[in-house]
């Protein structure tokens, strides 16, 4: 039997380590170490797929937490019995020993692992639901109490219009009205929109 890990985080600004701490306790050489920073929503990911070109039966195969795999219900289920069913490869999760393919081979066992997987296999997607659901409602109560998201606005000048007129009449050249106002060039035609904007609503 070999042991191989797999770590995954959503994104490559996530860190890992908490992950790669939970499989060191297991002597897993680092080589045989897994690492993608991918969304979970499906399982074409370059590691992932390495390291399913890696396993062999009777292989042993840790991940941290069921949400690790991924975060599609129907693929996480179908991996898993294509990897302990089809290919005699076992699956131990860390935070879940329940999920533990090496532990009651029995019928009761395999009943109680499948059984474990289907209620966190659901989980995981629905958890991510509410997370969403949970940020856009801190977000939207966040803004009506007056909380501004994002960069802050680029404010013009307040000599913006005259060097504007100084531009239009070709007194300026560009560079020199952005030297002036102190602005990139999309945020003073943004700017520049806006004046003029307000003086048709004049």
């Amino acid at each position: 039997m070999k042991l191989y890990g797999y770590v995954r985080v959503s994104s490559a600004e996530q860190n890992e380590a908490r992950q790669l701490n939970a499989l060191a306790g297991l002597d897993i050489p680092l080589g045989d170490i897994y690492v993608d920073k991918q969304s979970g929503k499906d399982f074409k990911r370059p590691a992932w797929l390495a390291l399913m070109g890696r396993l062999t039966p009777g292989d042993l195969l840790c991940v941290h937490s069921i949400d690790r795999l991924g975060r599609n219900y129907e693929e996480v289920q179908h991996w898993w019995r294509i990897l302990t069913k089809e290919r005699g490869i076992d699956i131990a999760v860390i935070s879940t020993p329940l999920l533990d393919t090496r532990r009651g081979k029995d019928l009761v066992g395999t009943f109680l692992s499948d059984i474990v997987l289907q209620i966190l296999s659901f989980v995981a997607p629905n958890e991510r639901e509410n997370i969403r659901a949970r940020q856009a409602e801190g977000i939207a109560a966040a803004k009506a109490r007056g909380i501004c998201f994002g960069r802050p606005i680029k404010k013009p000048p307040e000599n913006f219009a005259e060097v504007v007129r100084q531009w239009e009449r070709g007194r300026m050249v560009l560079d020199e009205v952005l030297a002036q106002t102190g602005l990139k060039q999309a945020t003073f035609y943004n700017r520049l929109r806006e004046l003029r904007a307000g003086k048709k609503g004049r």
